[in-house]
């Protein structure tokens, strides 16, 4: 009787052991996001881990996830019956960095060159620079109580089971807010995530850098692993990689095999992953969406500038220029900043970083963007059948008569926006002087939140 339940013990073992190998991956995906995402929204955000267990994008698989946050050592970790256990730590200006390819020692070493927030008050300064509303009343052709309508639409679950939870919307019209609404728990201070939304902005940091350094955006793309005339890849352009048709074999939907889900909380160094992958596709032949170009955009930013000049970039020719002083970009392992997803700040903020690009890359009196750049960025990629996509926005195009091949058929076909998971959205809508910040936490099919009806309503409202 020993041996039998001696036998049935190791049999056990080995089998456990077995799942363990094979799901391996799988767990510390899910340990790594949970840590990452618990360790930013504590320490970044001022939310509770449970919230964020319950907002994830992958909330369902989270229940069997325990999840702790260390105030002292600034950092949380995650793992699921003891096992894939993963940390991710927090450090003041540079977010929260997942512990992966390098150890924590040598990761908390690491020295960066950021700097000081601008010393002001925002309360007590004029928007756009500030958020002193100085005349807070809304143009009479303004329909006010169309427009609250609208806002107040967003912040109502008519589907408990698929609950769109809009956080946060800011309409801005002519350069002035007009309408503001924030759920319980968030304000115009409440710092959220970009997700996606991160993707534009690096796209305008690539532009701040072509205007002062001269990059050539259609000669192949300056990466070292790329080099090598013979290797296909040497003819990706940054051009390319700006409009996600660099042919790379990149896996984005969040699934258990996907290339974005390793990449984000898996690899120490993202782009570095990215750059490994084979190529699939003749370059600028085909747009195939991934999160792996923008991280590689990043890199291609930071080598260009060199560290001294790459982790101040961002604050000193962007955010703090107009405004953005409550943003946080965050870095991965490596020290990059992670441009596919990871940026934090307020709506309003978020706001003012669509009123750039309608006043067409002018702000306070000052140019911070080219037109040229503008353009491009609006301008359909060749590889996009559909015309959809540009410099790391979406285009609300064809501009045809048949509305319905548009993403947003109410919606004007001028329309540019930068789009995140979840349903964050900013939306410039030139030709009605609009820029809209809708940021939230969706889990509908498709992250639909209603935005085509939003925006259709919002524009109605104005007479």
């Amino acid at each position: 009787m020993v041996l039998i339940l001696l036998l049935i013990l190791i049999i056990v073992i080995l089998l456990l052991t077995h799942l363990i190998r094979h799901y391996s991956p799988i767990i510390s995906t899910i340990t790594g996001l949970a840590a990452k995402y618990a360790c930013s929204s504590v320490f970044i955000a001022n939310r509770t881990v449970e919230q964020q267990r319950k907002e994830n994008i992958i909330s369902s698989h989270l229940k069997y996830v325990t999840m702790t946050v260390d105030n002292n050592d600034l950092s949380a970790s995650a793992s699921i019956f003891g096992f894939g256990s993963r940390k991710a730590i927090y450090r003041p200006g540079l977010g929260a960095t997942l512990i992966s390819g390098l150890t924590e020692k040598q990761i908390r070493s690491q020295k960066f060159n950021l700097p000081s927030p601008p010393n002001v008050n925002q309360d007590n300064i004029p928007w756009p620079m500030g958020d002193k509303i100085v005349n807070d009343s809304v143009p009479s052709h303004i329909n006010q109580t169309a427009l609250e309508n609208a806002i107040n639409s967003l912040f109502i679950e008519k589907n408990p089971k698929l609950p769109i939870r809009t956080h946060a919307v800011v309409v801005v019209y002519d350069g002035k807010i007009i309408g503001e609404k924030y759920a319980s728990g968030f304000s115009r201070k409440s710092k959220l995530l970009s997700m996606s939304l991160a993707k534009s902005i690096t796209s305008t940091l690539m532009g701040i850098l072509v205007q002062e350094k001269g990059l050539n955006i259609d000669e192949p793309a300056p990466v070292p692993e790329w080099i090598n005339i013979n290797d296909p890849r040497h003819n990706i352009t940054t051009r390319n990689l700006l409009q996600q048709t660099s042919g790379l074999d990149f896996k984005e939907p969040y699934s258990a095999s996907s290339d974005v889900l390793r990449m984000l909380f898996i690899e120490g160094d993202m782009a570095q992953y990215t750059t490994s992958l084979p190529l699939k596709d003749e370059p600028g032949s085909k747009f195939v969406y991934s999160s792996g170009n923008t991280n590689i955009l990043s890199r291609i930013i930071r080598q260009q500038l060199g560290d001294k000049e790459y982790y101040s970039f961002p604050y000193e020719k962007l955010f703090y220029k107009i405004g953005m002083n409550s943003f946080v970009m965050e870095v991965d392992a490596s020290g990059t900043f992670v441009g596919s997803s990871y940026a934090w700040g307020t709506a309003r903020d978020w706001a003012r970083y669509g009123l750039l690009y309608y006043n067409r890359g002018v702000f306070n009196n000052e140019r911070i963007l080219s037109e040229d750049w503008i353009d491009q960025t609006v301008a359909s990629s060749d590889g996009y059948g559909g015309g959809r996509y540009g410099f790391q926005f979406y285009l609300n195009k064809p501009a045809t008569k048949d509305t319905t091949k548009r993403r947003f058929p109410n919606v004007p076909s001028d329309t540019f926006y930068a789009a995140g998971v979840q349903g964050q959205h900013v939306f410039i809508v030139p030709s009605e002087k609009l820029v809209v910040a809708r940021l939230g936490a969706t889990t509908a099919s498709d992250y639909e939140w209603g935005a085509d009806e939003f925006l259709q309503a919002v524009i109605n409202s104005i007479e």
